[in-house]
């Protein structure tokens, strides 16, 4: 997402200001929609905050819900092992 001013990149995390934001909301909205990328809107007088789409924000709940308990995070992290220990075999879904 490119932005004309008052822009940093952090890693693949862009860090807009308070007013950049305001000035710019439907773009920046519709950024973090199509990039699947955050944007943190810096506030100086206070804490800043982060935008996700409602679709990232659901998998950020789904993920820690699936890792929040230790037997499940467990059992998640030994299929990802078995998973690329063997390859994997890739697979069709369809439709019945």
């Amino acid at each position: 997402m490119a932005f004309s001013h008052n822009f940093v990149q952090i890693s693949s995390t862009d860090v807009i200001s308070r007013i950049e934001a305001r000035e710019r909301l439907k773009e920046v909205m519709d950024g973090v929609v199509a990039d699947h990328q955050p944007v943190v809107i810096f506030r100086q007088e206070t804490e800043s905050v982060v935008m996700v789409s409602i679709a990232d924000w659901h998998a950020i709940e789904g993920t820690l819900h699936l890792l929040s308990s230790l037997k499940n995070s467990e059992r998640l992290r030994s299929a990802i092992d078995e998973l690329n220990a063997r390859g994997g075999t890739g697979r069709s879904l369809t439709k019945s």
